[in-house]
């Protein structure tokens, strides 16, 4: 069962931002395409580790050099991080 859209919509947009990444931005640079977007929430929202999460977002104070353990669309945020 997938989890709520919005709700994981700002939470993929909220651990991106923690690592230093508009989402948006990407979108308009051209790194990251509005489909491959739409596939990361959707991934994010079959993830089982939102309280986790949720809670990692809470704890952060500095930039993240990762997303949170388990974290469901890690690999594209990680190709991100390199191009920026």
């Amino acid at each position: 069962m997938l989890g709520d859209h919005a709700r994981h919509f700002w939470m993929a947009r909220s651990v991106a931002r923690v690592m230093g990444l508009n989402l948006s931005d990407q979108i308009d640079m051209g790194r990251l395409r509005p489909e491959d977007y739409r596939v990361m929430v959707a991934a994010c929202r079959g993830c089982a580790l939102v309280e986790q999460c949720e809670k990692w977002l809470a704890t952060q104070s500095d930039l993240a050099k990762a997303p949170p353990p388990g974290c469901r669309i890690s690999a594209p945020l990680m190709r991100l991080c390199r191009t920026v």
